[in-house]
């Protein structure tokens, strides 16, 4: 009997959606939301993120001026004590995917391992 790989990833999504971390990360995010001052300030944060992160793909300079507003931001953010829980949640979640995803390419590392050992 074949292993159909999108039946499993799929049984994994779910598994993700019902994992604790998720729910956690979930909430934390509905709770940011709810709160107009919360929600102004992730906002914020995340655009000044995707906006460094868009110059650096583009391979352009990032400004003293830039560094310093992304400083000032990620200071508000870690004094917001709603951010601060959906960046920790956030932070698990991204453990847990990253484990799931060693897990999953072990099969190519221990190949790949074989011919350079």
């Amino acid at each position: 009997m074949a292993t159909n790989l999108y039946d499993l990833a799929y049984e994994l999504e779910k598994g993700l959606r019902q994992s604790e971390e998720y729910r956690t990360l979930k909430q934390m995010y509905e709770e940011v939301n709810a709160n107009a001052e919360a929600r102004g300030i992730f906002e914020n944060f995340r655009n000044v993120q995707m906006r460094l992160q868009e110059k650096q793909m583009m391979g352009q300079d990032i400004t003293e001026e830039e560094v310093q507003q992304a400083q000032k931001t990620m200071a508000l953010v870690q004094q917001h004590r709603l951010i601060s829980q959906l960046m920790e949640a956030e932070q698990r979640m991204s453990m847990v995917i990253a484990d799931m995803n060693k897990i999953i390419m072990k099969p190519l590392e221990e190949m790949y391992g074989s011919i350079n050992g």
